[in-house]
């Protein structure tokens, strides 16, 4: 059991707290109900290469100093104006109201999961009106009085569930104004059990998002009791559904997407017939753990530009991880919010609007950031945010909604603005719709001069792509290598050092606008120009014109490498280019090249193709007491076709390794091998995980599959011996953990102080140093260490059979008689007994 306190209660992040042993991924952390210790079965070989991280962040070390401006930072030029503002109020009054129900059961959840919902909608409005539904993300579950928190399910006596799902009111009245009926609900319930699911909450989210859709689809019907707060509304119509999720609510409703066209095998919790059509997803700061964007449902994802949870901006994934799965004809829109956090979209985890707790999530360091600090050019205010977001949840509706294609630049990369987000600076990009792809890196992609291809997400400097935190470059947590993952990096020492790229073959852009890249520069960079020309196919060179890019404002803790969408007219005529150049201005520079499309305008009809499913699945098993037995973990897939998918496990030697699989038409299972070796000694459950994700004609739903070997054995006897256990002011109390076996894993046994029948050693008893880092406090004023957050360890390696632990106490000058320490111990195992040593402190003679 891997163990990681934390020096104060970490608020419940959405990215999660991860384990890494070096560059190799171990799991996701499971948190205790008070947030400060984060737990783990898996493997261990080597503890001083531990890593604690998130976000790819650490946070088991002091981060670095802002980094990378030495002014403060410009805002990016305001762009034009577009013709349309949907964040104008609509002609309709609202009417707010909320209903509960009754609780559903969820496989991998204990405690049931609630089933409240929050529905504003519009009055008078005639006939039915479509239905957009949010679902928050991951934010602990309950509060107290005192502002205590904390992450269980149902809350403690004394303490109030945190109203999460009532943080999207200025949105939701927006969109009921203009005439859509909306609900928030609330997922406390999933949030404070995800971390024992393998997938981190993804598809419970999607069933209990499901579960309110049928219930919404009977209710339009006319079926079922109709709670009054829905009676109030208009009918609502479930042929028009847009879902929106915020953070691990993004993932949430992505997955229901993708469950509502390709049913998911087995018993999800949710297994009723699909009654209603997804027309779009909006994805805020979202994760996508498992890289599987649904392809053919069209979405908008906000990447916040101080986002300090998911901060690597993982979202990015919604777009670039679609290219190739299916026809390409849905629109996948990115939205770069420039001074934009994670938290504030939400004004339950707001400080000032929230009833709650709440913090601004972007983490502040040592010093101010240049970018991200409030009060900054570049900073947002919560209000400002969380209008912008109420902007552009409305543009996507009346996009994917009401089909009006007059918000489409908003969202495109055309590069205008709506007013009504002012003065938030919103830079979009997007693929899919009418466009047709010319260059997107792959194995067949020739490049010359200053450019070559590169793979984003290698750690090997000779072929990755390089540059500063990109969005486009975050890896699939656990993946070895990810081959198929390229871009075009170009790097020139002198202006006018030009950079080809030429497919495999001529492309045939006719009927295409313009040519649209979505090129990126270092963050900070001055403004940038490049010659953009094409050579067709009898290889005359016609050049298009120059673009302009000016990179976003960062400092090192922020991933703003992110491609800008830059177009050049394409002339009538122009056919089957054969490649692409750029030649930059300037004397020397980096850009990155993610990719480059024929453009124009308007979308195209969105028609899913019957892509095939592909989920990995578990298999649990008992370790045994001997030998040696080789179990094959499916990765199943529905549908026909031919589907290629790539496959990430680890080596027997627990090296991570990767694998391109070809399924063909009949073919509908592959198969990992994985080896367990039986013995007597005692360790916890394990997992040994066998992930997947879809290269072409496939959608991905249960990324992340795997063998559980579960412990058969009994754990070892504990006895605990005195070292010192009497000592004088400034001695170290000391006592000696001893197992009757060695274990498979390392062992830490938890303690914390109780309270005593005479006089309690205090925090200015003890080292200032010590008590800071078990517990995250400071001695002054002094108090009973039983009324503090301390734990005390007592770790026995892996192998070994004792380990000392300790309470380091200080000498003073006053006479204070005899003081104790009682320590209670947390059982080794489920249902053990857990063990309380006392110590006594007397004062000098």
């Amino acid at each position: 059991m891997i163990r990681w306190t934390a020096s104060t209660p970490m608020p419940s992040s959405d990215a999660g707290v991860e384990f890494w042993e070096g560059d190799r991924f171990l799991g996701l952390a499971r948190e205790s109900a008070d947030l400060r210790t984060f737990t783990l079965s898996a493997p261990l070989k080597n503890r001083d290469a531990l890593q604690v991280r998130s976000a790819g962040r650490r946070l088991d070390v002091a981060e670095p100093s802002a980094a990378g401006l030495s002014a403060p930072a410009e805002l990016p030029a305001l762009l034009p104006q577009a013709t349309v503002d949907p964040g104008t109020p609509g002609p309709y009054a609202t009417t707010t109201g909320e209903y509960s129900l009754d609780s559903v059961v969820l496989p991998e959840y204990a405690a049931p999961i609630e089933m409240d919902g929050v529905v504003v909608a519009p009055k008078g409005a005639p006939g039915k009106r479509p239905l957009v539904l949010f679902l928050h993300g991951r934010h602990y579950t309950c509060y107290n009085p005192a502002g205590q928190i904390q992450l269980t399910w149902p809350c403690a006596s004394g303490y109030t569930a945190v109203p999460s799902h009532r943080g999207y009111l200025k949105a939701q009245q927006l969109l009921a104004s203009q005439g859509y009926v909306t609900v928030s609900i609330s997922a406390n319930g999933i949030n404070a059990q995800d971390a024992l699911t393998a997938d981190a909450g993804a598809q419970g989210r999607s069933s209990l998002v499901r579960h309110h859709l049928a219930k919404w689809a009977d209710w339009s019907a006319g079926r079922g009791t109709v709670p009054d707060a829905v009676k109030a509304a208009p009918a609502a119509d479930l042929s028009k559904v847009l879902l929106v999720g915020h953070s691990r609510g993004g993932e949430g409703v992505n997955r229901a997407a993708t469950d509502s066209l390709t049913p998911p095998p087995g018993d999800t919790g949710f297994s009723g017939p699909v009654r209603w059509h997804i027309r779009g997803d909006v994805l805020i700061g979202p994760t996508i753990f498992g890289h599987n964007p649904a392809p053919d449902v069209p979405s908008v994802t906000f990447l916040p530009g101080c986002d300090g949870d998911v901060s690597d901006l993982q979202g990015q994934m919604f777009l670039d991880q679609t290219r190739g799965l299916s026809r390409g004809a849905a629109l996948h829109s990115a939205l770069y919010v420039v001074g934009a956090n994670h938290n504030f979209f939400n004004s339950e985890w707001t400080p000032g609007q929230a009833v709650a707790p709440a913090n601004d999530d972007f983490w502040p360091g040592q010093t101010p950031d240049a970018v991200c600090a409030p009060g900054t050019a570049t900073r947002l205010t919560a209000d400002q945010q969380q209008t912008m977001g109420a902007t552009y949840v409305a543009a996507s509706a009346r996009l994917f909604l009401a089909r009006d294609e007059s918000v489409l630049p908003l969202l495109d990369g055309s590069g205008v603005r709506a007013p009504s987000a002012d003065p938030a600076r919103v830079l979009s990009h997007a693929i899919g719709g009418d466009r047709k792809s010319f260059v997107v890196p792959d194995s067949a992609t020739a490049t010359s001069g200053s450019a070559k291809v590169c793979q984003q997400t290698s750690r090997d400097a000779a072929v990755a792509c390089g540059g500063s935190r990109s969005p486009h470059f975050v890896g699939f947590r656990g993946a070895s290598s990810q081959p198929e993952r390229l871009s075009v990096a170009l790097k020139w020492s002198a202006a006018g050092e030009t950079g080809a790229v030429k497919p495999a073959s001529p492309v045939s852009l006719k009927g295409s606008r313009n040519l649209a890249l979505r090129l990126a520069v270092p963050p900070n960079a001055p403004a940038s120009t490049f010659g953009v020309s094409v050579t067709d196919q009898s290889g005359q060179k016609h050049a298009l014109g120059s673009v302009t890019l000016t990179g976003l404002p960062a400092t090192d803790r922020l991933s703003a490498q992110w491609a800008q969408e830059v177009r050049v007219p394409l002339p009538a005529g122009l056919d089957h280019l054969a490649a692409l150049e750029l030649t930059p201005e300037s004397a020397s520079g980096q850009a990155w090249l993610i990719d480059a499309y024929g453009w124009d305008k308007g979308l195209v009809p969105v028609v899913p193709t019957r892509l095939s499913r592909v989920d990995a699945t578990f298999t649990s098993v008992d370790e045994g007491n001997s030998g040696s037995k080789t179990y094959n973990i499916a990765v199943t897939a529905t549908g026909g076709g031919t589907r290629v998918v790539r496959l990430f496990y680890n080596e027997p030697d627990n090296t991570p390794a990767t694998k391109l699989v070809t399924l063909k038409p009949g073919e509908n299972r592959t198969e990992v091998p994985v080896t367990v070796a039986g013995n007597t000694r005692w360790g916890p459950d394990t997992r040994h995980p066998v992930a997947v994700q879809a290269i072409s004609n496939a959608v991905v739903g249960a990324a992340v599959g795997g063998l559980v070997v579960r412990n058969d054995d009994a754990p070892p006897q504990l006895t605990v011996t005195p070292v010192a256990d009497s000592v004088k002011e400034g001695g170290e109390l000391k006592w000696t953990v001893t197992l009757s076996e060695a274990a498979d894993t390392t062992i830490a046994v938890v303690g914390s102080p109780a309270s005593v029948s005479g006089t309690e050693l205090s925090t200015t008893d003890v080292d200032a140093e010590w008590l800071l880092r078990f517990s995250g406090e400071e001695p002054l004023p002094s108090r009973p260490l039983s009324s503090t957050r301390l734990r005390v360890y007592a770790i026995v390696l892996a192998g070994q059979t004792s380990a000392e632990f300790s309470v380091p106490t200080v000498g003073d000058a006053e006479t204070e008689g005899e003081e104790s320490v009682r320590l209670k111990f947390e059982p080794l195992a489920p249902g053990g007994a857990g063990f309380e040593v006392t110590g006594k402190v007397t004062d000098p003679a």
